[in-house]
C-alpha cells in the first residue's frame, strides 16, 4: 500500500533512477557531438557534460536521502537540481540559438588552433581539403574525395591542384548538426528536471 513516506520515498528513487539514464544519455550524446566535430570543440557542449556529470552526481545523492529520509539531505539536493535545470536550459538554449555564421567562426577558430595531424585527419574523414584558403593544401595530396580520386595532384614538381572541397562546409555542418542534437537533448530533459517542482 502507497502511503506517507513510502509512496513519496519509492516515486523519488524511481525518478533519480531515471535522472541516472538521462545523465548518461546527455553525457553520451554530448561527448559524441564533441568527437563528430573533430576540429570544432565548443565550450557549449563541454557544460552539457558537465550538467550531465552534475545530475548523475545528484541523482545518486538524491537515491541517498530518499532511501535514508534524511531532509537536510533532500533540501539541498532540490536546490542543486534546480541550479542545473537553469544552468542545462541556458545551454541548451544557446546550442540550439547559435546561426551558422556563430557556427563558421567556431570552425575556424577550431582549425586555426588544430595540429596539422587533427586537420589531416578531419580531411580524411570529410573528404575534404584545406579551410577556406587557411592552408595551402600542404596535406592534401594523399586525401581521398568520394568516389576514391587523389583530392590533390602536383603540378610541375611544386604546384597543388586540388579538386576537393573545402573543409569550411562538412565542418560546418557537423558542428551544426551536433549543436542541434545536444540542445534538443537538454532542452529536452531541462524539462523533465522541472516537473518535480
Amino acid at each position: 500500500m502507497c502511503g506517507g513516506f513510502t509512496c513519496s520515498k519509492n516515486s523519488l528513487i524511481a525518478l533519480n533512477v531515471l535522472y541516472v539514464v538521462v545523465a548518461i544519455i546527455l553525457i553520451s550524446v554530448a561527448a559524441y557531438a564533441k568527437l563528430a566535430s573533430i576540429v570544432a570543440s565548443t565550450a557549449l557542449v563541454s557544460v552539457i557534460i558537465a550538467c550531465g556529470v552534475f545530475l548523475l552526481l545528484i541523482s545518486i545523492v538524491g537515491i541517498v536521502a530518499a532511501s535514508k529520509h534524511h531532509q537536510v539531505l533532500l533540501f539541498f539536493y532540490m536546490i542543486i537540481l534546480f541550479l542545473i535545470f537553469i544552468i542545462q536550459f541556458s545551454v541548451a538554449c544557446a546550442c540550439l540559438a547559435t546561426n551558422e555564421n556563430q557556427q563558421n567562426i567556431i570552425a575556424r577558430e577550431g582549425w586555426k588552433m588544430a595540429s596539422h595531424e587533427l586537420k589531416h585527419k578531419a580531411e580524411m574523414v570529410f573528404h575534404c581539403c584545406d579551410y577556406e584558403g587557411v592552408d595551402d593544401n600542404e596535406n592534401c595530396t594523399d586525401i581521398y574525395d568520394i568516389s576514391g580520386n587523389l583530392c590533390c595532384n602536383i603540378v610541375n614538381g611544386t604546384d597543388v591542384e586540388c579538386h576537393c572541397p573545402k573543409c569550411n562546409l562538412p565542418l560546418q555542418e557537423a558542428l551544426g548538426r551536433g549543436l542541434s542534437v545536444v540542445g534538443g537533448i537538454g532542452l529536452f530533459f531541462s524539462f523533465t528536471e522541472v516537473i518535480k517542482y
